[in-house]
């Protein structure tokens, strides 16, 4: 059986690849837009699980919420710590997987629950499942963003990978982004289903973007990128494109 993937010796490549260009960009910004729309106002409590740099973290925390940070890799602790030291936030930094988490935070719930990029790294995605319900109070919104199965089988149709295709093994090659287990969305809402947990909003993260010539992309604004993938990421026929997908989900 594999293990979880961790990112001890990627991260600067990960802050390099992911959110040092456009595609960092339209991810933070479609769920930094999924997110401004279905909190509430006031002070919440919130949990990141596997926040990596803290890049979401930070955002929330200067909203004015009371942000608990968690993170297996030390390296890409660090670096969220120094960027909520740079920034002048202060938060709950813990250097733990998500199995270790009892230890630190006994039954402790929150508001919010994010878990972005992290199930899909994991050796048994759907188990922790029940672990991510247990950490909201009653109200509490789980927001979930995961590597799409579909979008992956579509890129490699795209670049005539037939044998990749009729395979159907999708796993990343070891030490590099893409991952272990990347998810098929009909699976995970059926084991989100089992959970008790429903899906409230859906959107896509890089519906076109990763799909277009490279030629094309250098033509084209960052910001205008950034502009289009928000007004078409819950558009019905591209939002199962997305490369991530982003799920906003509740107890049922």
């Amino acid at each position: 059986m594999s293990a979880d993937q961790h990112f001890d010796e990627l991260s600067s490549r990960f802050a390099r690849k992911i959110y040092g260009s456009t595609k960092g960009a339209i991810r933070l910004s479609v769920l930094q837009r999924d997110l401004t729309e279905a909190l509430p106002s006031g002070p919440l409590k919130v949990l990141d699980i596997g926040a990596g740099q803290g890049h979401m973290a930070l955002w929330l925390a200067q909203q004015g919420h009371q942000v608990t940070v968690t993170e297996p890799s030390t390296p890409m602790l660090s670096e969220a710590q120094q960027a909520f030291s740079a920034a002048g936030c202060s938060a709950r930094f813990i250097n733990a997987a998500w199995q270790q988490l009892d230890d630190h935070l006994a039954d402790e719930q929150f508001d919010v629950v994010l878990c972005h990029a992290v199930l899909e790294w994991l050796a048994e995605p759907f188990l922790s499942l029940p672990a991510l319900k247990a950490r909201l109070n009653p109200a509490g919104l789980l927001s979930l963003a995961f590597y799409n199965q579909d979008a992956l089988h579509y890129h490699n149709l795209l670049k005539r990978n037939f044998r990749k295709v009729s395979s159907a093994r999708w796993a990343g090659d070891k030490g590099g982004l893409t991952p272990q287990h990347p998810l098929d969305p009909r699976q995970l809402e059926a084991a989100l289903h089992d959970t008790g947990l429903a899906i409230q909003q859906r959107s896509g993260i890089r519906v076109f973007h990763d799909y277009m010539p490279r030629e094309f992309r250098q033509l084209a604004s960052a910001d205008s990128l950034v502009e289009q993938e928000l007004l078409h990421s819950r558009h019905p026929a591209f939002m199962g494109l997305g490369r991530y997908l982003h799920w906003l989900c509740r107890a049922q």
